[in-house]
């Protein structure tokens, strides 16, 4: 096998990608629609960033990231780095509430608007993006499926994996909420809470990273049990793997914590004041 094969071989799961088509279209009409009356809300590059995101989860689930995921460990870190740390903070920086609920047919809005405006509701959507309980559930996902067991299990069982791929995905999307804090999120406590969140999630992005890179054994057995492609072996790929997820971890937790320095320092910068959770 060639190395033209990492960037040819797709195998696109109709079922996901009908999902995220949908997905994209109620997004698009809905920031159509609400662009109408706060279009300072909603520039372009919210619709930009949105449907990157949904471009993001498209390729991780459809291209050799996921065809190669079981014979690369290297190929399968790449895949949960792009549904954790690139798929989740592009979508939410399109702000997605309120145009996911502008744009759902009227008579599915006239259905949901009421539970919509229980308080219920509201009180869940506050909870999961709470910064404490988002920070513990999206680490928690990452390190308990990187447990040796937990990932072999979700290896050798595809709904299991899908289920592994779905957790790392909606807990991330928990995750990045209060750090992009998109309108119309309340931001709750001092926004100087947001680095110790960013910089211990790499502590723990660290951590894994750096066992998988010097743990010296092979951590997860089934690569050793598949053919070993472009004479790699299966030591190496785990190393690669490990060392792929420090740098691009840190990248990505460090680059926005010091992106928020710089906003909190600056003496010319504009408070974001939050309005809740939406209401259709």
């Amino acid at each position: 096998m060639n190395l033209d094969a990492l960037f040819t071989t797709w195998d696109v799961p109709w079922g996901v990608t009908a999902a995220l088509v949908v997905t994209a279209a109620i997004y698009v009409r809905g920031w159509n629609q609400i662009r109408r009356t706060r279009p300072e809300l909603f520039p372009l590059w919210r619709l930009v960033a949105f449907l990157g995101g949904v471009l993001a989860v498209f390729v991780a689930v459809a291209s050799p990231l996921d065809t190669f995921s079981e014979s690369l460990l290297f190929m399968h870190m790449a895949q949960h780095f792009v549904l954790m740390s690139i798929a989740p903070p592009l979508m939410v920086l399109g702000a997605p509430v309120v145009p996911m609920l502008r744009g759902l047919p009227r008579v599915v809005i006239r259905i949901l608007k009421p539970l919509f405006r229980t308080q219920v509701i509201h009180g869940i959507g506050g909870f999961l993006t709470q910064p404490k309980v988002a920070w513990i559930a999206m680490n928690a996902a990452y390190l308990i499926w990187h447990i040796p067991k937990a990932y072999e299990f979700a290896l050798a069982s595809e709904n299991w994996h899908n289920l592994e791929h779905a957790c790392f995905f909606f807990t991330s999307l928990m995750f990045w909420w209060p750090v992009i804090a998109p309108w119309p999120y309340r931001q709750r406590g001092s926004r100087w809470l947001m680095l110790p969140y960013l910089v211990l999630a790499d502590l723990v992005n660290t951590g894994l990273s750096a066992f998988l890179c010097f743990s010296g054994r092979l951590l997860y057995p089934s690569y050793a049990a598949v053919p070993r492609l472009f004479g790699l072996s299966a030591l190496n790929d785990q190393a690669a793997a490990g060392a792929f997820m420090w740098v691009m971890g840190s990248t990505v937790f460090l680059i926005p914590a010091m992106g928020i320095t710089v906003q909190l320092l600056s003496p010319r910068r504009v408070r974001h004041r939050g309005h809740g959770f939406a209401r259709v």
